[in-house]
Order: structure tokens, then C-alpha cells, then sequence
């Protein structure tokens, strides 16, 4: 799946179309019995303890100045530990999915080191509980009968909604809110097509969920919003309960079933909206959005509190709520799929630049929703601007890449810019 870092831009492409691998995962719910839940649970507890076993072992190397171990050190520590008199349960769950375990620690303590990541975490239980079958000789899939068959599972049953294309490289079983899935990664070589439609800028927002260039706009879903009164007085009555008592666990249940609903809902929302941008533009433009330093709280210090904290939390939730994040990654790869391309811009000054003579001031933007220029007078909606900046700032960054030239920070959103003339400005 490409990264909007190594997006490839092409200024002439051929009248043909290329071939590429298309790596996909297709995910279902799995029917399991009492038995199969019950082992399912086993392999997903050894799994989190093989993790922390060897994040446990990697700290103590680290605090003891010795150079960390690598993927294979590790499979050798966790045959000693199958082996050990104190962990003997280790030997009747697969062996694969606990070394895979391990290779996932070592690819977050590498990418850790990289800065590509924080620092790994101790698991939890019942926290995103899940374990991995890499190795594509042992599974089994059997989609007459919806079915598919795992080692020291069996033939486990799942709700098939659509068909697996492909050659099935690996598998994941993982629970969710009192539910298990399974993922099954396929990969299949296709024809890339020639993309279809124009170029489209993209601003994103609260009150619009997304601002079209061409005028149109996205409403909220809001699916937080929705649930979130429902969802505070599950809340509440959770506090009432003892901890870890039985009350207290159906009470817990019910609290994580509404948050998957509402992830859900999120998820299914991003998905429609995503394919139908992608399926009708070649470029699609977004603003580089730092989504963490935006919704950072404003509670501030007891030296120096913060201001207006209450209005500052609903933004934060509304923000948040919409999933500006999953929206560019699912685009990015959809857009991949099909041949067109997604470009990312800075959001400097892209709602207070007015699109007709290119003056910039913050007192162009009247409020939330108004813009209305000092200079010139030109007046339309915030939104529709920031989009349209954002269309020619992406279009100033294409220019400058064709070209070889260096781009300014502030490339494209003057009316003027064109061509490379902004890249050597």
C-alpha cells in the first residue's frame, strides 16, 4: 500500500495501462463454536505474552548497556520458554503466530529507532486482542462452504459478504467488541486503469465534513455525536457497579458494542466517501493537517490554565469525530488502485488567501463560514476558498516536481502563480 510520501508523479502517461501487485485484506466474522472460542482465546493471550515477554527482555538488555536482539535471538528465547517447566501452555498453541508475534516486536522496536514510531507498549488483555497465521501452506480456504481452515482450530465458519480474490498470503484472528474476525490477506496481480475525471481540491472541516473546488461539499456524519448521550449513560452506570464484578463486566460489554457501533458507522461512512472521489478524479489534493497538535487539549497548568477549555473540548471532539486521518489513507490507496494520484499540501494561509487577487489577511476570513476579501471585495464561502487554494498549491507542487525546481512554502495560492514560474519564485 503506497504512502503519500512516495507518491510518483506522472506528467505523461502512456496509452497503456500497467500491471501491478495489489496486496487487499477481506475481513468477515467468524462463526466459531465454544470449543474454538475458548482456544481462540488461549492463542490470543500467548500471543500478548510471548510480546511482553520479549519487550520485557529487550528493556532489561537495554538498561544493562548490551546491544538489543534481533527476530532470530528471539525465536531462540522462545523455544526456551515452550521448553521451560514454568510455561508449558506455551507448546499447545501454534508456533508460528507466537514467532510472528515476535517479529512484530522487533519491526516496532526498528521502527522505534527510525522515529517512525513511539517506543513500544506492554499489551493489555482484551485490548485489540489478535494473532497471526504468516504462513500461507497451513490455511485452508474453502469459499463454496464458507469456511476456512487454521492449525489447532480446525474448519472455522464466517460470514462471507463478498469473494476472496487472489492467492491468500496470511491470515488474522482478531476480537472485537465481544466479536472475533478473521482478515485474510490476499494478493493478485492487476491491471492498473487509466485515470478517469479532473482535479479536485479538498478542504476538510467540521461544519463540512469536505469542501469540493468545484463547489460541492461532504456533510458530517457526526457518529459520535449521535451515540454520545447513550454512550455516557452506560458510562455512568458502569461507575455504579463494583469492579470486576459480573454487573460490571455485562456493563463494560455493552460500552465497548456502542463504541464499535460508532467506529463502524466512521469506518463505513469513509469508505463510501472515499471511493467516490477516487472513482471520479485523476488528482485529488488535501491539506497536510497535524490532527494531534489540533485537538490537543487546553487545560493547560495550575501556573498557567488554559482558556475557554469548555469550547476547546468540543472541538477537539468534533474533531476527531470525523477521522481526517483514515480518510487520506483510505483515498491514498484507492486512488493507487485505480492510476490517479494524492498529493499533500501545507494549510498555510489557505483559508485567508482570497482566490481572485491573491491578497492574504487574516481579516479576509470573517467568520467560520464567510469570506470576503479587504482588498478586492470578492465574497463566497471559507470552505469553497480553502478548497480552491488548495487545488492550486497542489498543482504549484506537481509543476515543481515535473520541473526539478525548488517549491516555496506559499507556491499556488496566489492567482497569479502558474506553471514552474512559482517554483523559482
Amino acid at each position: 500500500m503506497p504512502t503519500v510520501s512516495n507518491i510518483i508523479v506522472v506528467a505523461h502517461r502512456p496509452n497503456y495501462n500497467l500491471c501491478m501487485q495489489q496486496r487487499q485484506a477481506f475481513k468477515f466474522e467468524l462463526m466459531p463454536n465454544g470449543e474454538q472460542v475458548r482456544k481462540m482465546r488461549q492463542f490470543a493471550g500467548m500471543a500478548r505474552f510471548v510480546f511482553n515477554r520479549g519487550l520485557a527482555l529487550q528493556k532489561e538488555r537495554h538498561e544493562a548497556g548490551e546491544k538489543k536482539l534481533g527476530y532470530a535471538a528471539l525465536c531462540k528465547a522462545l523455544t526456551g520458554w515452550r521448553n521451560s517447566a514454568e510455561t508449558p501452555w506455551l507448546r499447545e498453541g501454534p508456533i508460528h503466530p507466537l514467532q510472528q508475534s515476535l517479529k512484530d516486536l522487533d519491526r516496532a522496536y526498528a521502527n522505534f529507532f527510525a522515529k517512525r514510531a513511539d517506543f513500544p507498549r506492554f499489551k493489555k488483555k482484551g485490548q485489540r486482542d489478535s494473532f497471526r497465521y504468516p504462513d500461507p501452506k497451513q490455511i485452508k480456504l474453502d469459499q463454496g462452504n464458507r469456511r476456512l481452515y487454521l492449525p489447532k482450530l480446525g474448519w472455522l465458519r464466517f460470514r462471507q459478504s463478498r469473494e476472496v480474490l487472489g492467492i491468500v498470503k496470511n491470515v488474522t484472528v482478531s476480537q472485537s467488541a465481544g466479536r472475533w474476525f478473521v482478515s485474510i490477506q490476499t494478493e493478485r496481480e492487476v491491471v492498473v486503469p487509466a485515470p478517469t475525471g479532473g482535479a479536485v481540491g479538498i478542504d476538510l472541516g467540521v461544519a463540512r465534513f469536505a469542501t469540493l473546488s468545484d463547489g460541492s461539499y461532504l456533510a458530517p456524519l457526526n457518529s459520535f455525536r449521535k451515540h454520545q448521550a447513550a454512550l455516557r449513560k452506560a458510562q455512568q452506570a458502569m461507575s455504579r457497579k463494583v469492579k470486576f464484578s459480573n454487573n460490571w463486566k455485562k456493563a463494560k460489554a455493552r460500552i465497548q458494542k456502542r463504541q464499535a457501533r460508532i467506529a463502524n458507522a466512521r469506518r463505513d461512512y469513509l469508505h463510501k466517501v472515499s471511493a467516490t472521489i477516487s472513482q471520479n478524479h485523476a488528482l485529488v489534493v488535501l491539506e497536510d493537517l497535524q490532527v494531534g497538535n489540533m485537538s490537543r487539549s487546553a487545560r493547560g497548568s495550575i501556573e498557567q490554565p488554559g482558556r475557554h477549555i469548555r469550547q476547546k473540548s468540543g472541538l477537539n471532539r468534533s474533531i476527531l469525530d470525523q477521522g481526517w486521518y483514515e480518510f487520506q489513507r483510505q483515498l491514498d490507496y484507492k486512488l493507487a488502485w485505480r492510476g490517479a494520484h494524492l498529493v499533500v499540501v501545507p494549510p498555510h494561509n489557505t483559508s485567508r488567501t482570497c482566490p481572485e487577487c491573491g491578497h492574504v489577511a487574516a481579516e479576509n476570513r470573517r467568520s467560520q463560514a464567510r469570506f470576503a476579501c479587504v482588498e478586492c471585495g470578492f465574497e463566497a464561502n471559507a470552505d469553497h476558498v480553502g478548497a480552491i487554494n488548495v487545488l492550486r498549491a497542489g498543482h504549484a507542487r506537481l509543476a515543481c516536481e515535473v520541473s526539478g525546481a525548488v517549491r516555496p512554502p506559499a507556491a499556488g495560492t496566489h492567482r497569479s502563480d502558474s506553471g514552474t514560474a512559482q517554483c523559482h519564485a
